[in-house]
């Protein structure tokens, strides 16, 4: 068995045991294999394994590696979760099926365009700047309703709220947070949790947590 395989069962396990340790009935998140930098032979034990959900944070990557696969494999969900440019957006629509960085108007009005022109729609989260890090993408906290109710105009398909904690301080406070905030909407998913806090994360009900390097390695 592939070391990443091994990787993921032990994250499975981890995950399994801290959903009975609180109690949480009928709850069981997604794990998005977060597999930027890393080349299709690494990656191929998972697909093989029957692992569904990856995720990638530049399109151009993506481009180059996802298609073929996912022709031969059509239960893969690819999930864009870096900044989206709007002119790579044409490129993203046809190949992703989660987008997890939707964050300004100009971006939502393109994602609506290309996704009408594909006949496609990808599921979106709102990206939320929960501690207003100027060097990170994100809506303020403020704007949710507003942004949420222009992204229904546009017919997008949002489905949740995505955060980014800032790093070195306690990610607890912002799962917290995001978990309020999407409670005060009707959005069902949070994209929150990442290898370094993803059990931290289903204190908060997270629905798909972004693991990298805990599946994969480090990145070189």
């Amino acid at each position: 068995m592939h070391k990443t395989v091994q990787n993921l069962i032990k994250i499975q396990k981890e995950i399994q045991s801290k959903i009975n340790e609180l109690n949480y009935k009928d709850y069981q998140p997604e794990i998005i294999a977060i597999s930027k930098t890393f080349k299709m032979d690494h990656i191929s034990h998972l697909v093989k394994y029957g692992h569904k959900h990856f995720g990638e944070n530049k399109v151009q990557e993506a481009v180059e590696k996802w298609p073929n696969i996912k022709l031969k494999n059509k239960n893969l969900i690819l999930h864009m979760v870096g900044t989206l440019q709007t002119n790579k957006v044409k490129y993203a629509i046809k190949l992703f099926d989660y987008i997890h960085s939707v964050d300004n108007l100009k971006l939502a009005k393109k994602i609506s365009e290309e996704q009408k022109k594909h006949n496609k729609k990808p599921k979106i989260f709102i990206q939320i700047n929960l501690g207003n890090e100027v060097q990170k993408s994100g809506i303020i906290k403020s704007d949710l309703n507003d942004f949420y109710s222009s992204c229904k105009e546009l017919d997008l398909d949002v489905v949740g709220t995505m955060c980014l904690p800032p790093e070195g301080e306690d990610s607890m406070l912002y799962f917290k947070e995001l978990n309020e905030l999407n409670q005060s909407t009707d959005l069902k998913e949070i994209s929150m949790g990442m290898s370094g806090d993803f059990l931290k994360a289903l204190e908060f009900k997270s629905t798909f947590l972004r693991i990298g390097s805990k599946i994969f390695g480090e990145r070189s």
